[in-house]
């Protein structure tokens, strides 16, 4: 019965750095992740023990370095005026593409990418760079595959 009380008591020692988990004798009395926490860094510095509790915080994480741009390099300077000075993103304006009408609701979106009013929405209205052509050629070319027969071999 004294031999069961003992191991109880080995069984129920708290971490030594009162994080609130189980301790063992074998790694110091410590619970795991705080002897894990210790081996780690008893090398690289001989910082005191810390918490492993849940409500601990993981540690932060230094910012990225900014690599600033090389005198000369177009790239580098078009990328740290855009860094500097946010500016206001281009909003598509409401407008006909060829008679700059301003179009409230019902605005006509040519298969060019243009917007248009109700008297240039047509192609032949419009200056229109789609070639309907070759679009309808590599619809019908891919609606309609070319079948071809089996060789026929006579005896």
């Amino acid at each position: 019965m004294a031999q069961r009380e003992e191991e109880e008591a080995k069984l129920q020692r708290l971490c030594v750095n009162n994080c609130g988990f189980p301790g063992n004798s074998t790694t110091n009395n410590m619970c795991q992740s705080c002897f894990q926490l210790q081996s780690a860094a008893a090398p690289a510095s001989a910082s005191p023990p810390r918490s492993c509790s849940p409500r601990s915080a993981p540690p932060a994480r230094p910012p990225a370095p900014v690599k600033l741009p090389e005198e000369g390099d177009p790239k580098g300077e078009a990328a740290a005026a855009a860094a500097v000075g946010p500016q206001a993103p281009e909003r598509p304006a409401n407008r006909c593409f060829s008679c700059q009408k301003r179009l409230r609701l019902a605005g006509f979106r040519c298969r060019c990418g243009e917007l248009f009013c109700g008297q240039h929405r047509y192609s032949d209205r419009h200056e229109c760079s789609f070639d309907y052509k070759t679009a309808a050629r590599a619809v019908i070319a891919r609606e309609n595959p070319v079948v071809r027969a089996a060789k026929i071999v006579r005896v």
